[in-house]
């Protein structure tokens, strides 16, 4: 009889924490997407291979980040085509940065203009692992409402002090910028270029997501992961910078450097990575 009720409360125990972990998971919201099949998120690690933003590859030399990210450029690699971190998978691409620049506008302490470009040294090539994210045009935006795909490889439980190894992604709506500044949630911090996301009952985004990670609706890169709540209370949503806002931006530095280098642009192939299309 004692080895019977033994056996029954380790089931139990193993019954609860399973449902525990379920709970977790279902609130966090976040699901694994096929692998690759967000392929143009890189990972930003330190030297030592430990990852500390995602970045978003818009052209083969050219990766996209928020500008808090920023750190010396002995201090960052840059990988793309990774799914799984810590793990060599084979599909992985490595550059160093050749140079980072912040938006000249990039407030540290309002976080305005919360975004940066990283030019490598040696370029990310395009594969069926790897892709280049479609941009929006120039100030476009998006309906309240709308869904949109958070991803990256930020930790999916409050409170864990570690970032999951395969890449996440949550589902997460549009909330206006009058309401996200409202009194009642993060009260007149938003500017015109940063976007608002989460469930206004909160719960819904995984936790502690890292910085840079990609807000990509109708298949477009329209924000970086910039601040907001480690997870999203009821009334206190994310808050991403808004990439239409900055498109101009990152074409006259992309190609302005481009035509420094060369005496010819790049065929239309590698041009129309950063059109309108």
């Amino acid at each position: 009889m004692p080895r019977i009720l033994f056996w029954t409360f380790a089931l139990l125990k193993l019954f609860i924490a399973s449902g525990q972990d379920f709970f977790q998971s279902q609130r966090a919201g976040d699901y694994a997407p096929s692998p690759h099949s967000v392929k143009y998120v890189v990972s930003l690690q330190t030297p030592k291979g430990q990852h500390f933003c995602a970045g978003s590859l818009v052209h083969k030399f050219w990766v996209l980040t928020a500008a808090h990210c920023n750190t010396e450029v002995d201090q960052m690699m840059i990988v793309a085509g990774d799914n799984i971190l810590g793990k060599y998978e084979g599909t992985e691409q490595y550059s160093k940065p050749h140079s980072i620049t912040p938006h000249p506008l990039y407030n540290k302490s309002t976080s305005n203009a919360d975004i940066m470009l990283i030019k490598l040294r040696a370029p990310i090539k395009l594969n069926r692992y790897v892709s280049l994210a479609p941009l929006p045009k120039q100030n476009t935006g998006m309906l309240p409402g709308q869904l949109c795909q958070m991803s990256g490889w930020g930790s999916t439980i409050q409170g864990g002090s570690s970032s999951p190894l395969t890449l996440r992604s949550v589902t997460l709506p549009i909330i206006s910028t009058a309401k996200c500044n409202s009194s009642k949630s993060i009260n007149g911090s938003i500017t015109s270029n940063m976007i608002c996301a989460g469930i206004s009952t909160g719960g819904k985004k995984a936790c502690k997501w890292g910085s840079g990670e990609l807000l990509v609706c109708d298949g477009r890169l329209y924000g970086l992961a910039s601040w907001g709540n480690v997870c999203e209370d009821a009334g206190f949503p994310g808050v991403y910078t808004a990439v239409s806002r900055f498109r101009r931006w990152i074409d006259r530095a992309v190609y302005r450097s481009l035509t420094r280098c060369y005496k010819y642009r790049y065929p239309l192939s590698s041009k129309s990575a950063l059109s309108d299309g």
